[in-house]
C-alpha cells in the first residue's frame, strides 16, 4: 500500500495536537516534518524542540525533511528522538554518501532529496545503493500550497528504471502539490510515498482518514 505522509506545515499550529491525534490509527502513515532554516530555503519553520514534543505525543512514525544548509548538525541533534526517516538535500551536502553513512547509525531510514532544478543523473549510483528513500520535490521547496510540476513525473520514472536496473530497494517519495489528480500520476510514475499537506488539512478532522484513502 502507498504510504501517505501528511505534512504538518499545513496543519493548524494553534491546535496541532488535535490534528495529529486525528491521524492516529490510520495504516501506512508517516508524519512529515519540514525543517527549514531560512538559508537553504527562504522560509523558516519549526526546530528541534517541536520535533521532540511531537515524538512524545504520537506513535505515528516521524518523517523529517531537512531543508537546511547544514544537515549534519540536525542529523546529530535529532539522533536521540524516535524518528523513522530523515531526509536531507543533495544540493546541501558536498559528500552526501558520507552523511548517509553517518545518519544510518541513528535512523531506520535515511533519504536524499532533489529540487526541481536537479536532475536524477546528478545522483551517483553508489549513493542510490545506500539510501532508503529518494524524495523528489514537485514544487520549489520553502512554501506549501504550490502547484505540482509535471517534470517530477519523469524523474520518478527515471528513478524507477534505475532501481529496477540495479536491483535497488529505495522508496520514491513525492512532495508538493499532491492532491487527488496528481497522486494518480505520481503513483503511476513509481511513487511509493506521497507527502500531502493542504489537501488533507484543509478538511475537517473527521474526514482525514477518508481523504488519505482517496490519495492511495
Amino acid at each position: 500500500m502507498t504510504t501517505i505522509s501528511p505534512s504538518i506545515l499545513a496543519a493548524d499550529f494553534m491546535d496541532l495536537k488535535s490534528d495529529v491525534d486525528a491521524l492516529s490509527g490510520i495504516n501506512d502513515l508517516w508524519l512529515h516534518l519540514d525543517v527549514m532554516d531560512g538559508h537553504f530555503v527562504p522560509n523558516m519553520t519549526f526546530g528541534i524542540p517541536i520535533i521532540k514534543q511531537l515524538s512524545n505525543i504520537t506513535s505515528i512514525p516521524l518523517d523529517v525533511h531537512l531543508m537546511v544548509t547544514n544537515p549534519n548538525f540536525h542529523i546529530i541533534e535529532l539522533k536521540d528522538i524516535n524518528i523513522q526517516n530523515i531526509t536531507f538535500h543533495l544540493e546541501a551536502e558536498s559528500n552526501p554518501l558520507k552523511l548517509v553513512e553517518l545518519a544510518k547509525q541513528f535512523y531506520p531510514s535515511v533519504g536524499i532529496s532533489i529540487k526541481p532544478g536537479t536532475s536524477v543523473s546528478e545522483i551517483d549510483i553508489d549513493l542510490l545503493s545506500h539510501v532508503d528513500l529518494v524524495l523528489v520535490m514537485s514544487v520549489e521547496p520553502g512554501f506549501g500550497g504550490q502547484k505540482f510540476m509535471d517534470s517530477s513525473l519523469e524523474k520518478m520514472k527515471e528513478l524507477t528504471e534505475l532501481r529496477d536496473l540495479h536491483s535497488l530497494d529505495f522508496k520514491i517519495q513525492i512532495d508538493g502539490g499532491v492532491n487527488l489528480e496528481t497522486s494518480k500520476k505520481a503513483i503511476a510514475a513509481g511513487a511509493d510515498n506521497l507527502v500531502a499537506g493542504s489537501y488533507i488539512f484543509k478538511n475537517s478532522k473527521e474526514s482525514y482518514s477518508e481523504i488519505i484513502n482517496t490519495l492511495r
